[in-house]
């Protein structure tokens, strides 16, 4: 069984290759991800090439290797169903159940994580809309876009969220824009770096670099799956 570092690292690499389209995680990128030095995520780097896990290359970065991007989606899969669990049953908060999540994905056996996945119906999305790992490592790859590049008129249903921290998530609460939210764009002004959006009766203007974290599908798409 790999340890908790370990976990954490191959999860941390495997997120972020995911996010640059398989470009390798750079050392900067994950000491910035598990807040520890760049000096202390060289070494663990050098360990888990050893380990078979991932290929590491000075000045470079690391990628996962078949064997590390197994372990990393085990670990995605058990904190994303305890996300949902902890959401679901226990009705806590979008905002809170990442960190509870964390400390209990490399606690719980792969037997419990299949009775939750089972007990939620095998469901495809997490609380903030990360896919959810299946049983057999597949990872469904949902089509969406950053509410960023849309244009004022479209309208939109809100489906993921890529910023889980905390005060992030509080502050979309605040704004209406939870998961599902479905509103329409009145203005983007990329010179401003501002885009105005309409949620039921309430208007909120984000920045742009907010809406770059808000991934949304078009409304008419969105409304065609859920009929299917």
């Amino acid at each position: 069984m790999a340890s908790l570092t370990v976990e954490n690292y191959v999860k941390a690499i495997f997120q972020i290759c995911h996010g640059q389209d398989g470009e390798p995680a750079a050392t900067g990128q994950i000491a910035a991800a598990l807040g520890v030095s760049p000096g202390t995520v060289t070494s663990m780097l050098k360990t888990l090439s050893e380990a078979g896990l991932a290929s590491y290359t000075p000045y470079e970065g690391a990628r996962l290797t078949k064997a590390g991007s197994r372990l990393a989606l085990r670990v995605l899969r058990r904190h994303r169903l305890i996300e949902l669990f902890l959401a679901e049953t226990l009705h806590l908060a979008w905002d809170e159940v990442h960190e509870e999540a964390e400390h209990m994905e490399h606690a719980v056996s792969e037997l419990l994580i299949d009775r939750i996945d089972a007990y939620l119906g095998y469901p495809a999305v997490d609380p903030h809309g990360d896919p959810i790992p299946r049983a057999d490592g597949s990872l469904a790859d949902i089509q969406c876009q950053a509410l960023a590049t849309c244009a004022a008129g479209e309208r939109f249903a809100l489906v993921r969220v890529v910023d889980q921290s905390p005060g992030f998530l509080r502050y979309l609460t605040d704004s209406e824009l939870a998961l599902g939210a479905q509103g329409e764009v009145l203005a983007n002004c990329v010179e401003a770096g501002t885009l105005t959006v309409r949620v039921g009766q309430r208007e909120t203007t984000l920045s742009r670099a907010k809406a770059e974290k808000l991934l949304v599908q078009p409304l008419a798409e969105h409304l065609q799956e859920a009929d299917e």
